[in-house]
């Protein structure tokens, strides 16, 4: 049980029962379906849980060189490296950080992979694919959109796979279904069923929602099974990021001052939404607060929630309470540890909220606070 007393508000708090509750099922359908699944560090990177997340899963995906040394010097993992661009300044260290290495075009494939075949170590080249289908509805999140800069068109491949090219991988989900990823297979199998019976392994990219509540493992295993019987040649790769830390944590906030416009109440928070939960404003979407009623409901205390930067659009519509707010209450915003805590940033100098564990025998560890110093040296 969470203890607001001792939250050292503003403050990221993650829930290790909960963790670990998200890190049982991946793990089991990691087993029951014959696949690899990786931690995609876009959604989550805080790497002081790798100790914990690797007590059930081995494995990572990066997108940059950062991203590959963080697996390398804290997960004891070579990474399975995507990125839309190489440099030849980066690509030394991406292939000292990197099993598998997956280039967004011919182009790149062809300017780097002279370095990866003259390298001591075996480095598995893939490209990425666009099949040119995803059921994902906000532009924004969508890299199968008409125009897509993201991923290898079919019309581009001749018969086969270019000569050093051992893996094929595609990513056109984001919190979606199984029966979303049984469509985007059957558009691959159409455009890219030729080159599938080549290649030695098949990354299916992240968005596969697997902790959330409603979402149908059985489906899922029943899927992988039979697409793995269809092309026993390929090793499978999954590389949810949101999954692992789905419902794990909250982001806790401070009720700073309440200021009212044209009949709107605003409770200022500690927090900045374009700060701390930029995906609030990107996708959009609206968070549960735990104690209020998500819509506004008529005759109950309504507040919007304002950030406190100085961007005019940086505020939350609107939720209601049985009770009126008042300076001081702590605020819990739900499930807000996936693309909140690796998007953060330090606009306007606000600090970062303190990074928390709430361990299985409810001791709340605060492994890291901010402070002056990181902001100045950020802006340096």
């Amino acid at each position: 049980m969470l203890d607001l007393t001792k939250i050292p508000a503003p403050a990221y708090v993650i829930d290790e029962a909960l963790l670990r509750k998200n890190l049982r099922l991946i793990r089991s359908v990691e087993e029951r379906a014959g696949v690899k699944i990786i931690l995609a560090f876009k959604a989550f990177a805080t790497w002081k849980m790798f100790p914990i997340i690797t007590e059930y899963i081995r494995g990572c995906t990066a997108s940059s060189p950062w991203e590959a040394r963080l697996a390398a010097e804290e997960m004891g993992c070579k990474a399975h490296t995507f990125s839309p661009a190489y440099t030849e300044k980066d690509f030394p260290e991406i292939m000292a950080c990197s099993s598998h290495i997956t280039f967004n075009s011919l182009a790149q494939f062809e300017r780097f992979y002279p370095a990866v075949s003259s390298y001591p170590e075996k480095i598995s080249c893939g490209l990425r694919i666009n099949p040119e289908y995803s059921e994902v509805a906000t532009d924004l999140y969508n890299p199968a959109a008409p125009g897509s800069r993201l991923g290898v068109a079919a019309d581009a491949f001749g018969k086969d796979l270019p000569q050093g090219v051992e893996g094929l991988h595609f990513h056109t989900l984001c919190e979606s279904s199984s029966f979303a990823l049984e469509n985007t297979l059957r558009h691959v199998e159409a455009k890219f069923g030729r080159l599938l019976s080549q290649a030695k392994w098949l990354n299916m990219g992240g968005g596969h929602l697997i902790s959330r509540a409603d979402y149908d493992v059985e489906h899922l295993i029943r899927l992988l099974l039979n697409f793995r019987k269809k092309y026993p040649n390929l090793e499978i790769i999954l590389e949810p990021g949101a999954a692992f830390v789905w419902q794990t944590g909250v982001l806790v906030a401070s009720v700073v001052d309440i200021v009212e416009n044209k009949g709107i109440k605003t409770a200022i928070l500690d927090i900045s939404f374009t700060c701390h939960a930029p995906d609030c404003l990107e996708m959009p979407y609206k968070p549960a607060v735990r104690g209020a009623y998500r819509e506004p409901v008529s005759g109950k205390p309504t507040y919007r929630f304002g950030g406190n930067s100085c961007l005019s659009g940086d505020y939350l519509d609107e939720w209601s309470f049985d009770k009126t707010l008042k300076t001081g209450d702590k605020i819990v915003f739900e499930d807000m540890i996936h693309y909140t805590i690796v998007k953060t940033t330090m606009f306007n100098g606000i600090p970062h909220p303190a990074l928390c564990l709430l361990r299985e025998n409810g001791v709340l560890e605060v492994f890291r606070e901010f402070g002056y110093e990181d902001y100045k040296n950020k802006v340096s």
